[in-house]
């Protein structure tokens, strides 16, 4: 299953063999749990495991809900009530569902950043990226649509809303919104779609992370350091490597314990602290709210999309350019979905030869501050459509796109990169000399 070389699993018992010669699962799993992974990974390689535990959380406490939901516009609030108040466990359930999704995207964004330093998405493991952004899609949507189905003000006026961009698509908008829609307006059969659709999406999720899996067991972990295993021998694969098990499953548990106190604190006493107070309001088509903003991981996109009005003069020349199919509504659509598009394209998009952050000091200060421009586009994202978050939602959106189509090329031709470690054996030693430098001395017993 890997490319690194290592010893695959053999059968001993007269039972072992018979099972691997008929059905080798006892192998794969083997071979997938004793992988030989770089010795050197750090924290930020804890996010696979808590992605894996939020996949799984995610489609059990669904299936739960799924057996006291009402997917009807006149009954699916009412429902919901029913299994926050009458149902055994229900209100945990639900909130377990509901936080679960905000831990998965903390995961997730978490796991595309530390990709995004040290250079996860290079050569050879560019399919393991776009396979990662295709899952990154599917959880958007799965999302979404689960957003809706509680069928609070929220959930109706942010499927209507998000639900009407696909109409800003010139000649063909208006079909595929009404197909989407299942009709003119969000009604029941918007809610029966996006229903099917949540239900069966987090499946469609779970084989593209097996696929994810195995394309990087295929092509070996990417490490701090950037630096390929060595392969030519045994020795020296042990040299660079650590059975998976049992060095890093012990401590990705550890590590999802920890995160689990915290995430378990909030679903305890602060369960709502994350949601809209709109969306404890059953769905009114005839009142408005306020401020209408999607779930918080959205609003880094959200932001973007808004942010190109019919004043923004590369709107004005787009739309001059096209006779005016392109408006400031599409060119928003557009910059939405183009935000995530130049993410899967990162692999063509960074020319430099070197693949971590680590060794690249002009690089860092420019992904530091792509960062921090994710986070203030999060903000921008709540706030009202006005000045002056208009004009700041730009100027986020415009670093964005620069990092990408402009930042990252030209730091491959102009950046000087430090001198990297020549194995990984190499920076272990290091790591475990510095940490033996610091570590306070013990005096010997009298």
């Amino acid at each position: 299953m890997s490319g690194i070389p290592h010893d695959h699993y053999e059968p001993k018992s007269n039972a072992e063999k018979w099972v691997e010669s008929r059905l080798p699962v006892i192998g794969l799993l083997y071979n997938t749990i004793m992988i030989p992974t770089p010795k050197n990974l750090n924290w930020m390689w804890i996010w696979g495991i808590v992605l894996a535990f939020c996949l799984g959380m995610q489609i059990i406490t669904g299936i739960i809900l799924v057996m006291h939901y009402t997917p009807h516009v006149d009954m699916a609030f009412a429902s919901v009530e029913h299994i926050m108040r009458n149902v055994n466990g229900g209100h945990m359930i639900r909130y377990l569902h509901m936080n679960g999704a905000s831990l998965f995207f903390v995961a997730v964004y978490l796991h595309m950043f530390r990709g995004l330093f040290y250079g996860s998405y290079k050569a050879p493991r560019e399919i393991t990226w776009i396979i990662g952004m295709l899952i990154y899609l599917c959880m958007m949507g799965t999302a979404f649509m689960g957003y809706v189905l509680p069928w609070g003000q929220m959930s109706f006026w942010g499927a209507t809303v998000i639900t009407g961009l696909f109409g800003a698509i010139p000649f063909i908008g208006e079909p595929i919104q009404t197909w989407l829609l299942g009709g003119p307006a969000v009604d029941n059969a918007t809610l029966n779609r996006f229903f099917s659709l949540h239900y069966l999406l987090p499946f469609v999720i779970t084989g593209l992370v097996i696929v994810h899996i195995w394309a990087f067991h295929t092509t070996g972990n990417n490490n701090p350091t950037g630096v390929e295993v060595r392969r030519t021998s045994k020795a020296e694969v042990e040299a660079d490597t650590v059975p998976f098990w049992p060095y890093y499953v012990i401590k990705d548990f550890f590590a999802l314990a920890l995160i689990l106190v915290v995430f378990f604190a909030i679903v305890g006493f602060m369960p709502n602290y994350l949601g809209h107070p709109d969306n404890y309001i059953e769905a009114n088509p005839l009142a408005t709210p306020a401020h209408i903003v999607p779930e918080w991981y959205f609003l880094p996109f959200y932001a973007i999309l808004r942010a190109f009005t019919a004043d923004v003069w590369v709107v004005q020349i787009a739309s001059f350019v096209t006779g005016g199919i392109v408006d400031a509504k599409f060119f928003g659509v557009l910059a939405m979905f183009g935000a995530i598009a130049v993410m899967a394209l990162a692999p063509w998009l960074d020319t430099s030869s070197v693949r971590s952050g680590r060794y690249r000091p002009t690089f860092k200060i420019f992904f530091w501050l792509l960062c921090a421009d994710f986070v203030f586009l999060m903000w921008l994202g709540a706030m009202p459509a006005e000045e002056p978050y208009a004009s700041l939602s730009l100027v986020g959106s415009a670093y964005w796109f620069a990092y990408f189509l402009v930042i990252l090329p030209l730091l491959g031709v102009l950046e000087r990169p430090e001198a990297q470690v020549a194995t990984i054996e190499e920076d272990f030693k290091a790591k475990a000399k510095k940490s033996a430098k610091g570590a306070p001395s013990v005096a010997p017993a009298e």
